[in-house]
């Protein structure tokens, strides 16, 4: 979910939607009977976890494994998440094709694929990317490359038909919607005063020390953390916000909310430094009555109907095109010889082993799945396995087959919250035809919201992953969604959930600390030139002689920002 300051809106687009939702009204007011949840068809879709499964219970017997053929490459990627994308487009870049892509799943992209139901598109995991900041240079590059922003009369300017469209964001709060998702509607002036008071903290903070995305660039190789970082990652951000005597019951569910979109758990698991870095690496936070402040630092969000499958796609198309990327492998073992490194992989369609050998591999798994099968495993990667910790996610896709009623307030956005939602780590839904650049068709036809639950504060979550029916789920989301839509039963056609058991690595107290000391050494000061003819040092990377970990896994948090930098990293540092 997205949660960047309120952007202003056309008001002709605001008139076609509210007419949309107007028509949408009427029709549900047809005197036809509501139909109960059973007859909204779907299931389980994108991650198998049974195959996650499989291969989890394969490496805990420790047998060997035969190859059935023998093959060679100059590199081996192992994971063909963002991380492992962003390290063979740095190996093509940098002239280096000799190499493969090995993923578990049928599509990569790890938590960035996409999906359709009946037909349109829809994010299968995450769905957007903030405007990158200063920072990020290399996912700026890779922007660059896409075509989505260019320098104009000396200015970078994005494609405005890849930004989200207004009106992009709402809450819905105490019966109506509002505009933006900071509860502001009717609130008192002393929920309006803490507001003020965290917007200064964060401000003086930032002022104090760099919180940079991706993280590792405000790391100092030998030497721990800056005091105001330390302070910060040892306590939760529900202590710190107490120390401060921030108890307001609104904003507290806001940066609740903040955090479980982000980083997967509530305010009450992850560190104070998780929390104000969610805002002081980005774009702030800007409380009502502050705005003359702002000034122009509200990012702006890129997003597409697929999500951030949009780019993931495009990073697999050489690779496919190119023969070096193998999708349903399964690695069951990664380990450095004498002359390199062999990766032996688990094919499922043919039911067979292949055993890679190669100069280099590129370790672009989650740490819990590295640690397994990297053998030995390095004490830095065994000690993060221990470490850190990691919170299943649930995405639904739901086909509706006309736009929907609505309550009073804010017309309809790209990004829609409740307040207070009753499904256990609910964070509201995405609309994945808001995106459409015809706003009548918008307004009108089929359409499929995405729902999003954050299950990392919800106990025994990924079990009921593994063993509940998908109806579970569907009950529970779409009761929650017929209160701000109360036709939804009826237009509700099809719902495809996708689980992920271990979807990211939570920021809990100590992450940073332990983190920030795994690969800092720099590569001999090297420096590499983006396409844009711009030349930045090479970013450090955790390994060992032979093998080069990259995941977001390594920064203590997943955003695209941080997985594609890693990758990206680990992919220059094979060249030396």
């Amino acid at each position: 979910m997205s949660h960047p300051a309120h952007t202003p809106f056309s008001p002709r687009r605001r008139q076609l939607l509210q007419a949309g939702a107007a028509l949408a009204a009427g029709l549900g007011l047809s005197g036809c009977d509501k139909p109960a949840p059973a007859d909204v068809l779907g299931g389980y879709t994108g991650i198998d976890m049974a195959r996650g499964h499989a291969l989890r219970d394969r490496l805990a017997e420790g047998a060997p494994y035969t190859p059935d053929i023998v093959r060679r490459t100059e590199v081996v990627i192992a994971g063909g998440g963002v991380a492992g994308l962003a390290a063979a487009r740095a190996l093509r870049l940098a002239g280096v094709d000799d190499f493969q892509c090995l993923e578990m799943e049928d599509q990569p992209g790890g938590n960035s694929r996409a999906g359709s139901v009946n037909g349109i598109a829809c994010p299968l995991g995450a769905h957007y990317l903030p405007v990158p900041g200063e920072h990020a240079r290399e996912v700026q590059d890779l922007l660059e490359e896409l075509g989505l922003r260019q320098r104009v009369a000396g200015r970078w300017r994005y494609d405005e038909r890849h930004l989200s469209h207004s009106p992009q964001e709402r809450l819905y709060f105490q019966g109506h919607w509002q505009e933006g998702l900071l509860p502001v509607a009717g609130v008192g002036e002393s929920t309006l005063a803490q507001y003020r008071r965290f917007a200064e903290q964060v401000a003086a903070l930032s002022r104090g020390v760099r919180f940079t995305m991706p993280v590792l660039k405000s790391w100092a190789p030998n030497k721990p953390l800056a005091p105001a970082h330390q302070a910060l990652d040892a306590m939760t951000f529900d202590a710190w916000l107490a120390q401060q005597g921030l108890d307001d019951a609104h904003l507290r569910w806001y940066l609740d909310y903040c955090c479980r979109d982000d980083y997967g758990a509530g305010t009450a698991r992850v560190s104070a430094w998780a929390g104000i870095h969610y805002f002081a690496s980005r774009h702030g936070f800007h409380a009502p009555g502050l705005e003359a402040d702002a000034g122009d630092g509200r990012e702006g969000v890129l997003t597409w109907p697929e999500g951030n499958g949009w780019l993931t796609q495009r990073l697999a198309a050489p690779l496919v095109q190119g023969g070096q990327l193998r999708t349903g492998a399964s690695v069951l073992r990664i380990a450095e010889t004498r002359r390199g490194v062999e990766v032996d992989v688990y094919l499922h369609a043919t039911d067979s082993i292949e055993r890679w050998q190669a100069r280099r591999c590129i370790v672009a798994l989650p740490v819990y799945v590295a640690a397994r099968v990297v053998q030995p495993a390095p004490d830095f990667l065994a000690q993060a396995a221990r470490r850190l910790q990691w919170a299943p996610w649930l995405v639904a896709n739901i086909h509706v087959s006309a736009p929907l009623a609505d309550r009073e307030g804010a017309a309809p956005a790209w990004d829609n919250v409740l307040y207070a939602d009753p499904v256990p780590g609910g964070l509201g839904y995405v609309h994945a035809g808001h995106q459409r650049l015809d706003p009548r068709a918008a307004a009108s036809g089929p359409t499929v919201l995405t729902y999003y639950q954050a299950l990392g504060d919800v106990p025994g979550a990924r079990q009921q992953l593994a063993e509940q029916p998908w109806t579970h789920w569907r009950s529970a989301i779409l009761a929650a969604l017929a209160v701000p839509h109360p036709d939804l039963p009826e237009r509700a056609t099809r719902m495809e959930i996708t689980r992920y058991g271990h979807a990211m690595s939570i920021p809990v107290p100590g992450t940073q600390a332990f983190l920030s000391q795994i690969g800092l050494s720099r590569l001999s000061g090297k420096r590499y030139q983006l396409l844009n003819g711009e030349r930045v040092p090479v970013p450090p990377t955790p390994g060992t002689q032979r093998l080069l970990f990259a995941h977001a896994d390594w920064s203590g948090y997943s955003v695209f920002e941080e997985a594609f930098t890693r990758g990206h990293a680990a992919g220059l540092a094979v060249r030396w």
